[in-house]
C-alpha cells in the first residue's frame, strides 16, 4: 500500500470527473504532479501540487482548481480534512484509522511490503566493478562494488528483472604486462633470484602464488619456450587466477555476479563483434574515414595524425567524434566498449546501467552516444559515477599496510572492520560525493555510527518481541495473531509518527529505484531507526507508552504489531543494502 500513490490516483480521478462535468476543459491533457509528505508535518499528511501544475494549460487560477478538487475529495471517509494553502497546494490530513490500518497491511504483506511497484518485470542490466584482472580489488573498487550490488538489490525489490554483470578487461596491453609479471614470479618459484621488479611490471606479492602454481603445473618447461609461445599460456593462467582472487574478494562483501563477460571473447573463435558493431553503425550512416584534432592539454592514446575510422558521436550529444579503428586496422579501446554494449542490446536489454569510477567521467558522453546510435534511441544508458574513498581513523588520515604493493585492498578494509560496516557506510553518502571512511567511527556503538544504530533498532525490536512472551502470560506474537490486534489503540503521536515513516517506504523504494540511488534507503533506515529508538525512550520516561504492558494484553498486542511491522521494514531495507539484520547485538 502506497498512500501517496493512492492519493495521486484519487486526485487524477477527481480531475477526470471535473473534465466530464465541464469545469476543466475536456481536451486538457492531465500532466504528472506530486503527492508527497509536506515539508512541515503540521500542514497534514500529503501535499498535492496538481492545481498549480494544471493552471497554465487550463487557463485558470490554481486556487480555483484546488477548491474544486477539495470539494471532490473531502467527503472521502478516510480523509479528516483538506486545506488549500498558498497558491494552490492541497494539504490532506487522514483520519487516524488510515495509519492504524497500515500496520495491519504491513503485517499481511510482510517482506513484500513496498516491493514490485516500479519495475513491472522489465529487463535491466547493471554492470559494476569490472576491474582489470591484474590484481586484487582496491578500496576504490570496494565502493563501486557495494554501490552496484545494492542498486541491483534495490531494482530487484522494485520489480525489475535484473542481470548483474562484470566486464572482464582481458584484452589489451595490461594483461600482457600481467603475464610477464607472473612469468617473473614463475622464475622466482623455480629458484631464480629475480632481484627488484622491473619498472612497468606489477610489483605486488599477490602474484607469488600465481608463479608457484605455474611452476607446479608446468615445471621448468616454460623456460624453454619463446615468449610468443609462453605468453598466451601464462596470460590465460594468470587471468584465471586473478579472477578467482577477485571473486573471493567480492564474496567477502557478499557480492556475486550473474555474468562475467570476457572482452577477449568479442574477437575470438572466429567471432568479430567489434566489426559487426561498426558495420551496424556504418549502415546507419554514422561511420566515416577522417582525422581528429589532437586533444587540448593532454595526449590521447586513441589520437593519431592519420585517417581513421570515426563514429559520428557528435550527432548524439558528444563533444567530438570518436575513433573506432586506427590507420593500421587495429581497434581502439572505445571500439571494444561499443561492441560490448552492442552485445548487451542483442541480448535484449533496453535498460542499461554502468557504474564508473571517478576517473571515467569523460567517457560517459561517448558511451551514451554509442548506445543511442546502436539502438536507434530505443535503449537508455545511465552511468553512475562513484567518487573516491578517503581512509581515516579517529578523524586522522589512516595509512594501512598495502599487501598489494601499491594500494589498500578491499580485503584489507573488510578484514579490519567487517562486511556490514563496509557495505552500509559505502552507501551512507551519495555516490557522486567523496566518501570519508573512518575505521574508528564505523565500529563504535553509538548513534553517530549509522550501521550500528540501524542494526540495533532491528535487534531492539526483536528483543521487545522476545521479552513480551516472557512478561505477558499466554501472549501470542505470531503474525496471524498480531494482524487481529485492536490497532485503534495506537493513537500516541510518537506511534503515529513511526507509522507515517513506515508508510513512506513504498514511495521511497519507487523513487530510489527510478533515480538509481540506493543511498536513499540507508538514509531512510537511519530516520526510521531514530523514530523507533525515540519511542522506546519515551516509554522509559512515561511507563504507559511502553511497548509491553504486562497487565494489558490488548495494548501490548497492538504495540507489538507496530514493532513487528517496523522490524519487517528495517529488515527489508537492510537486505537491499546487503547488510545483516541481527536478532541480537553483543
Amino acid at each position: 500500500m502506497n498512500v501517496f500513490a493512492d492519493v495521486a490516483a484519487r486526485v487524477r480521478t477527481a480531475l477526470t470527473d471535473l473534465q466530464s462535468e465541464g469545469f476543466l476543459p475536456k481536451d486538457l491533457a492531465l500532466p504528472a504532479f506530486d503527492a508527497e509528505p509536506p515539508r512541515d508535518p503540521s500542514h497534514g499528511d500529503v501535499a498535492v501540487n496538481a492545481a498549480m501544475v494544471l493552471a497554465k494549460s487550463a487557463k485558470m487560477k490554481p486556487r480555483d482548481i484546488a477548491e474544486a478538487l477539495k470539494a471532490k475529495l473531502e467527503a472521502t471517509p478516510d480523509i479528516a480534512k483538506i486545506d488549500v494553502a498558498g497558491p494552490g497546494f492541497l494539504n490532506i490530513t487522514f483520519t487516524t484509522g488510515v495509519w492504524q490500518s497500515l500496520v495491519r497491511t504491513i503485517l499481511k504483506e510482510g517482506s513484500a511490503f513496498g516491493s514490485g511497484a516500479a519495475g513491472h518485470g522489465e529487463k535491466l542490466n547493471v554492470e559494476y566493478v569490472s576491474a582489470n584482472p591484474t590484481g586484487p580489488m582496491h578500496v576504490g573498487h570496494c565502493r563501486g562494488a557495494v554501490f552496484g550490488d545494492a542498486l541491483a538489490n534495490l531494482l530487484v525489490f522494485a520489480g525489475f528483472d535484473v542481470t548483474r554483470e562484470y566486464y572482464i578487461n582481458d584484452a589489451g596491453g595490461q594483461v600482457n604486462v600481467l603475464a610477464r609479471s607472473a612469468f617473473l614470479r614463475y622464475r622466482e618459484a623455480l629458484g631464480e633470484n629475480i632481484g627488484a621488479i622491473p619498472e612497468g611490471l606489477y610489483p605486488g606479492e599477490y602474484l607469488k602464488p600465481v608463479g608457484e602454481a605455474l611452476a607446479a603445473e608446468h615445471g621448468a618447461s616454460l623456460l624453454d619456450m619463446p615468449e610468443e609461445r609462453w605468453l598466451p599460456l601464462v596470460r590465460s593462467f594468470a587471468i584465471a587466477k586473478m579472477m578467482e582472487m577477485i571473486r573471493d574478494d567480492l564474496a567477502a562483501l557478499n557480492i556475486r555476479h550473474d555474468v562475467f563477460f570476457s572482452e577477449a571473447s568479442l574477437t575470438s573463435n572466429g567471432r568479430d563483434q567489434v566489426k559487426a558493431a561498426i558495420e551496424v553503425l556504418r549502415e546507419k550512416g554514422l561511420i566515416y574515414e577522417g582525422t581528429l584534432e589532437k586533444p587540448k592539454g593532454h595526449d590521447d592514446a586513441e589520437w593519431e595524425d592519420r585517417v581513421q575510422t570515426l563514429f559520428k558521436s557528435t550527432a548524439f550529444g558528444d563533444d567530438e567524434d570518436r575513433a573506432l579503428q586506427k590507420s593500421d586496422g587495429s581497434y581502439t579501446y572505445f571500439a571494444g566498449d561499443v561492441a560490448y554494449h552492442y552485445d548487451k542490446l542483442q541480448r535484449g536489454f533496453r535498460h542499461l546501467i554502468n557504474v564508473f569510477g571517478a576517473d571515467h567521467v569523460g567517457y560517459i558522453p561517448r558511451m551514451k552516444a554509442a548506445v543511442a546510435a546502436l539502438s536507434d534511441g530505443t535503449a537508455d544508458l545511465d552511468v553512475k559515477v562513484v567518487q573516491l574513498v578517503r581512509l581515516f581513523k579517529a578523524g586522522e588520515p589512516y595509512k594501512m599496510s598495502k599487501r598489494a604493493g601499491t594500494f589498500v585492498t578491499l580485503r584489507d578494509v573488510v578484514d579490519e572492520v567487517g562486511r556490514d560496516p563496509v557495505r552500509f557506510m559505502m552507501l551512507y553518502r551519495k555516490n557522486q560525493e567523496t566518501l570519508d571512511f573512518d575505521f574508528a567511527k564505523v565500529t563504535e556503538q553509538s548513534k553517530d555510527n549509522p550501521v550500528f544504530y540501524v542494526q540495533y533498532a532491528h535487534a531492539r525490536a526483536a528483543s521487545v518481541l522476545r521479552n513480551a512472551v516472557e512478561q505477558v502470560a499466554g501472549l501470542d506474537i505470531s503474525v496471524e495473531a498480531l494482524e487481529k490486534a485492536d490497532l485503534s489503540i495506537l493513537t500516541d503521536p510518537g506511534e503515529l509518527d513511526l507509522i507515517r515513516r513506515l508508510a513512506s517506504f513504498p514511495r521511497l523504494i519507487e523513487g530510489a529505484a527510478t533515480a538509481h540511488e540506493p543511498h536513499r534507503v540507508a538514509f531512510y533506515l537511519y530516520d526510521l531507526a531514530s523514530a523507533l529508538h525515540t519511542q522506546w525512550t519515551r516509554g522509559n520516561d512515561s511507563p504507559h507508552l511502553r511497548f509491553i504492558q504486562a497487565n494489558d494484553g490488548v495494548a501490548t498486542s497492538a504495540r507489538l504489531g507496530l514493532i513487528f511491522a517496523t522490524k519487517t521494514v528495517i529488515r527489508s531495507g537492510l537486505q537491499i543494502l546487503g547488510v545483516e539484520a541481527p536478532e541480537a547485538m553483543r
